[in-house]
């Protein structure tokens, strides 16, 4: 198997028979609906967002054995599709990621089978968001020093598709030589964490130590553990998190003892028409689970068994849920400031009343470490909430999450994000810059045009305060040439001032934070008004009539 625990082969769902391990690796293989469900009560596949893509597999696999010279027979379909949603009741990502594919159903197999692959390789991209977003608030409220992270159940790729989730933070933050030691729950009675996250985080050679779950607040106690970290099958619209029973107790402990709880999960997990936990149905498992182990009967025969396979956690003992998204529900110390989507979405409105991003134009951006969330294109900027977001991969501009598309210009900032120390991009079209950047601009070459003498200068963030030097793009059709143009320039300029122009086109500025960023746009805004109406590109200089622009 590669880092994806579910594959699709010639008609049939391949994966790892979880039960096995860790002793065991044996390839499992579903060529029926049936070995499908089985497979997901049985737990030979789970973990929310696995389950949910097995289910998807498995409505391929109820559409092909359902179609007959090209005639899908669409009730025995979703039929068998309602058998697959149902085959466990309290992770919502089964119902749906079953609910997405069986729209599909009635262009026939092929068309289940592609947006069911979709799924599958989004939901890598997605964990790694995910993930990314973890570490970095990990970080940030356990700074400068390495980390003793306690984890429970498993939430690896074999939870998921690939990566992980909160193993994935742990991955993530491994790689950044953050991690100390990760302390695993054992998790009764399936010993998920003990066969499961030490098989892992061995695999990606993270240390580690299995501890049993009752011991988990007493590492604690004594200062073993820096932070929580755990995955959900349902996070309600309250913020009340359904996961693997044993959660609630570590979150009733890490409030007792201070340290961070955090809640790693792709929105898909998300449920935002149950209002609260109290809502979750919880599902019971056979008493044979508790009464024995390994084969052994350790309770006497006919012991009544109590054996919920989840709990769940009231929202407000989780310090934050982090998704693709970022942040989604959070503590005041894990959420200092507004989420980054609602201040793009505020700030973006404000630009666009001042005709700055009219229409659909102009776009910003807030990076958060290899993603950034912008704002999605062919929306008007003047209606934008926090919903309309894309985040998208630093790397190369993919999207990562969200259900818009990025627009072209995504590029112009992954530019700045890979050549610079940059948090925040935008990028508006405001009038007096633009038509400046209009007037000395190249088709075909980069220009430099220099501002000297002006007070607003201070503003811009380069190196001399009385001097700036501002590069002018051309403005070529297909966008992502002028993102490779401003890359290759910042990388041999380091020391190039956080702006720039892009002749008749509008004007991008970066900073630390989204406030600095906008704030160097408004100044280069109001710089290029004064030269164009004074005339004066040197504001001791003679006027020059030819910059008189805009004039009234």
């Amino acid at each position: 198997m590669d880092d994806s625990s579910l594959i699709w082969d010639d008609g049939a769902l391949v994966t790892i028979d979880q039960r096995g391990l860790p002793h065991e690796v044996r390839e499992l293989r579903l060529g029926t609906v049936d070995e499908v469900i089985d497979a997901i009560r049985v737990l030979a596949i789970r973990g929310a967002p696995a389950i949910g893509i097995a289910g998807a597999f498995g409505v391929v696999i109820a559409t092909t054995a359902h179609t007959v010279d090209g005639v899908v027979d669409e009730v025995r379909v979703q039929a068998d599709a309602d058998r697959l949603a149902a085959a466990r009741p309290t992770a919502v990502n089964l119902a749906w990621a079953v609910r997405r594919v069986r729209a599909k159903v009635a262009q026939g197999a092929e068309a289940v089978l592609a947006e069911t692959l979709d799924m599958l390789a989004e939901d890598g991209r997605v964990n790694r968001a995910a993930a990314t977003h973890a570490a970095d608030l990990v970080q940030r409220l356990c700074p400068d020093r390495p980390l003793r992270v306690l984890t429970h159940c498993n939430t690896g790729r074999l939870a998921t598709s690939a990566f992980g989730t909160a193993i994935g933070a742990l991955r993530v933050l491994s790689e950044r030589g953050a991690i100390e030691n990760v302390l695993v729950d054992e998790t009764r009675p399936l010993l998920q964490g003990a066969r499961l996250t030490t098989w892992e985080l061995a695999e990606a050679g993270i240390p580690h130590r299995l501890t049993i779950d009752s011991a988990a607040a007493w590492a604690m106690a004594t200062g073993q553990v820096d932070c929580v970290l755990v995955g959900a099958d349902r996070v309600t619209a309250n913020g009340d998190v359904a996961n693997k029973i044993g959660t609630y107790a570590l979150a009733l402990a890490a409030r007792q003892h201070g340290i961070p709880f955090i809640v790693v999960a792709p929105e898909s997990t998300r449920d935002p028409h149950m209002a609260t936990g109290r809502d979750i149905v919880v599902e019971e498992r056979a008493a044979a689970e508790v009464i024995g182990f390994g084969g052994v009967a350790t309770a006497p025969a006919g012991t009544e068994v109590f054996n919920p396979a989840f709990d769940v956690t009231p929202g407000d003992l989780v310090t934050a849920v982090v998704t693709e998204l970022g942040v989604v529900h959070a503590s005041a110390e894990a959420r200092p400031d507004p989420l980054p989507g609602k201040v793009i979405a505020d700030i973006a409105r404000g630009l666009y009343q001042r005709g700055w991003m009219p229409g659909t134009a102009g776009n910003i951006s807030v990076r958060t470490g290899d993603t950034a969330l912008i704002t999605g294109s062919g929306l008007s900027k003047g209606e934008l909430t926090e919903h309309d977001m894309v985040t998208v991969l630093v790397a190369d501009s993919t999207p990562a999450a969200g259900s818009r598309k990025p627009s072209a210009e995504t590029t112009i900032h992954t530019a700045a994000y890979r050549t610079t120390t940059a948090r925040a991009v935008v990028h508006i079209h405001p009038p007096f810059a633009t038509a400046l950047a209009t007037r000395f601009g190249a088709p075909d070459a980069v220009r430099t045009l220099r501002i000297t003498g002006y007070e607003l200068i201070k503003g811009l963030g380069g190196p001399d305060p009385a001097v700036i030097d501002i590069p002018v793009f051309p403005n070529w059709a297909d966008v992502p040439r002028i993102g490779a143009d401003i890359e290759h320039y910042l990388a041999e300029r380091p020391a190039a001032p956080p702006i720039l122009f892009i002749t008749g086109h509008g004007i991008t500025a970066w900073g630390d934070n989204i406030s600095q960023a906008r704030d160097r746009a408004e100044c280069l805004e109001a710089l290029c008004e004064l030269v164009s109406r004074t005339g004066r590109l040197n504001a001791f200089g003679a006027r020059d009539e030819t910059l008189e622009i805009g004039l009234t």
